[in-house]
């Protein structure tokens, strides 16, 4: 069985776990803090630190891995290979400095600047690309406190909306990557057969469902000699289905895939048409 690692906690391990209950390979436990379980006949779920997976994966211990894309730019593993972004878990790596100072921008800072983060090396490729060199404060949480107790002069630090970065009176200066949640796979792995046909099935189930959530199901009863203005609203993946309705002659039902953003305009103008009985439906998986 191919192992699949995944965080063993917090909202990465949420997100990971309902993506993989939707894609059908919802975990089996064998007791209720185990920290394997088995997701379909395939695949095994390794629960540990998401900061972890990257190298798990990295050596072998895994074939694959769900972690988020700032651990593994961290990890900084060749043996490591992005296989999907699955677009949740999304934040930014940001530098950040006290709200009464006077820089704007990292460029601005001195060599010598003390950076207290817990991403030595994003942080320290980061400033040599702008070639300031960096005294770097390593913390493993909280790195907010450190500018305010004069541990350091500058934190880089995760962010999302930046609340927690204004409630500490700091400010935002400048981001170092933008960060969503990754399938990653181990290169030597991938490079034998059963592995590439695992990774394709694997990856072909966890598309399915994020390409669903950005579509709904529309069907609708309209009049038939609208149909072809009803094409040009409902495209579909190609082109929508038209049923006939029983004992109406002057009426057909469209079922159509359209995006999720454009309901609301789409419903509106097939009113405008004549559409009646208008009926809208989540998708769970959707395969091309």
């Amino acid at each position: 069985m191919m192992r699949i690692a995944l965080p063993n906690k917090g909202r990465l391990a949420d997100d990971a776990l309902e993506l993989f209950e939707l894609a059908g390979l919802k975990p089996e436990f064998r007791a209720n803090r185990a920290l394997v379980a088995r997701l379909g006949s395939d695949f095994q779920a390794i629960f540990v630190r998401a900061q972890d997976i990257p190298e798990f994966v990295a050596d072998g211990a895994a074939e694959f891995g769900i972690t988020g894309r700032d651990l593994v730019e961290e990890s900084h593993r060749s043996e490591v290979r992005e296989l999907l972004d699955l677009g949740f878990g999304r934040c930014r790596l940001i530098v950040g400095v006290r709200d009464e100072s006077e820089i704007k921008e990292p460029s601005q800072l001195v060599a010598g600047t003390r950076v207290a983060t817990s991403f030595p090396n994003l942080a320290g490729r980061f400033f040599q690309s702008l070639e300031i060199p960096i005294q770097v404060v390593a913390v493993s949480g909280a790195a907010e406190i450190a500018p305010h107790l004069g541990v350091a002069d500058v934190i880089v630090d995760l962010a999302s909306t930046g609340s927690t970065l204004r409630v500490n009176g700091l400010k935002e200066i400048g981001t170092i990557l933008e960060s969503t949640a990754l399938l990653i796979g181990n290169q030597a792995a991938l490079e034998m057969k059963d592995s590439r046909q695992s990774k394709d099935e694997l990856v072909a189930a966890l598309e399915s469902v994020l390409r669903a959530r950005k579509k709904r199901y529309l069907m609708s009863n309209v009049p038939r000699d609208r149909l072809d203005e009803v094409r040009q609203v409902l495209p579909g993946l190609s082109g929508p289905t038209i049923v006939d309705v029983l004992d109406k002659d002057t009426w057909v039902s469209v079922h159509a895939v359209v995006n999720a953003d454009a309901v609301y305009q789409t419903i509106a103008r097939l009113k405008k048409l004549g559409a009646e009985g208008i009926l809208v439906t989540q998708i769970e998986r959707l395969m091309p």
